[in-house]
């Protein structure tokens, strides 16, 4: 046993000095004694996976920023078999909370004050079990279990349902040009509604990205089949079809759903949802490498999007009109960052408005947002972040505006995978809008935890 340590611990010292291992051949017998000469009973070693064995489970980010309390995590953590390194599982969690309160101010129609409240609120805005499993160096599985707005208001613990769960083929044709997802994987129908809760600036999105979401498909992942890819970085493209819209998350323009507050009498489909994005990176230096809003000023990047979206024969009977409608979406988005400044835009434009469940009368929407964050990595990466929201909820009728403004700042302790944040909001809501005419001002203090 010593003479097989010895010879083993030799060949790596051979192969660790200035010679390279490559010219240097190493054998080993049935006893696992490594010679530099050939026999019939001896086999060849591969020295480059014995002086460098493949790590088996992984989670840090070894390109991670050092915060404050170390370096920031992957998405999960990972656990490669030791047989077949193209086969591996990944596991982690996700848990956001939220302490606020919202001090709300009700208008009459003349304008004067019509009644005041402060309400407190502690809740669980995400919480999320993910694993994800690769079955080959093409084929692997990503699903979560969510629990979202946990004792948010009074809807108490809520149940878990399933989130994403699609299977990926990726560089099918060994080029990044062509990938595939199937069944509940998202549509890029916004970018902040595609870029990961984890990473985004602010947990809440903006309500017009949120309508977005569910106007072509329920909660943007309605089951689907979808082929993605990019060229060189500078082109990223996807297109997809699938199942269409959820009568639960069907909205009028004054933000009424159609199938709780209404004498809902059914809706179907008859089309599946299609359409696609396109983004580029025309800038030689500034390609977009993934789809995030937090890059703790490191690096750059530039890029301009569009999509197009339709879900069609839309047929529904709200208790008082049957018809059938066509929605189509338009998006438009514009990000970049430079070092420690991120910038991000996007327009919407929603096409088959309902204006009041009741009425047949239909019309446009169109809304956008812009957001941007300043990184101070000498104060341990605090982050100062502001956005702005206009959205026009029914085009041509007084009434039906919305509009929001928030500052906040975020503390990534550990990156996304430790961060906290204090955020400050106020809305505003026009007299046609569900509940009338309103103020709301928000303030919350949030956190993170994450990997």
């Amino acid at each position: 046993m010593n003479k097989i340590v010895l010879s083993t611990i030799a060949a790596l010292t051979v192969a660790s000095l200035s010679v390279n291992a490559d010219e240097i051949k190493f054998y080993q017998d049935a006893n696992g004694q490594v010679f530099t000469a050939p026999a019939a009973d001896r086999t060849a070693l591969d020295m480059k996976s014995v002086a460098s064995p493949k790590k088996s489970i992984t989670i840090v980010d070894q390109k991670s920023p050092d915060f404050l309390l170390g370096k920031q995590t992957h998405i999960n953590m990972k656990f490669v078999a030791d047989d077949n390194s193209d086969m591996w599982l990944k596991a982690g969690v996700r848990i956001q909370g939220t302490f606020q309160n919202a001090d709300t101010t009700n208008y009459n129609p003349d304008g004067s004050v019509k009644s005041k409240s402060s309400v407190p609120d502690a809740y669980l805005r995400r919480v999320r079990f993910e694993v994800a499993a690769g079955f080959n160096k093409w084929t692997s599985f990503v699903m979560d279990v969510r629990n979202d707005k946990a004792n948010f208001e009074d809807k108490g613990e809520q149940g878990f349902n399933v989130g994403d769960a699609y299977v990926k083929i990726k560089k099918p044709f060994n080029t990044s040009l062509v990938n595939f997802k199937l069944y509940r994987a998202k549509i890029d129908i916004s970018r902040t509604e595609t870029v990961k809760s984890a990473r985004v600036l602010a947990y809440d999105r903006p309500k017009v990205a949120d309508e977005a979401a569910q106007y072509i498909t329920h909660n943007r992942r309605g089951t689907n089949i979808q082929a993605y890819g990019n060229w060189e970085k500078k082109v990223h493209y996807q297109v997809a079809t699938g199942d269409g819209v959820y009568s639960g998350k069907m909205k009028d323009a004054s933000g009424s759903t159609l199938s709780k507050e209404n004498n809902f009498g059914g809706l179907t489909q008859g089309s599946f949802f299609y359409g696609g994005k396109v983004v580029l990176s025309p800038f030689d230096g500034w390609e977009e490498t993934s789809r995030t809003e937090t890059y703790f000023a490191k690096g750059k990047h530039f890029e301009i999007g569009a999509a197009y979206w339709a879900s069609n024969n839309i047929n529904y009977d709200d208790g008082v009109v049957s018809q059938k409608i066509d929605h189509t979406l338009t998006n438009l988005e514009m990000s970049a960052h430079y070092k420690g400044l991120f910038v991000q835009a996007e327009y919407f434009e929603f096409d088959g408005v309902v204006k009041a469940w009741g009425l047949a009368e239909l019309g446009k929407s169109n809304g956008w947002y812009a957001t941007s964050e300043y990184v101070i990595e000498s104060l341990n990466y605090l982050a100062p972040f502001v956005r702005y929201e206009s959205w026009d909820k029914f085009k041509g009728t007084d009434g039906y505006d919305y509009t929001a403004a928030t500052a906040g700042v975020n503390w990534y302790l550990k990156g996304n995978s430790i961060k906290a944040g204090l955020v400050y909001q106020t809305e505003k809501y026009g007299t046609a809008l569900k509940d009338g005419e309103r103020t709301v001002n928000t303030i919350k203090l949030t956190s993170q935890f994450f990997f």
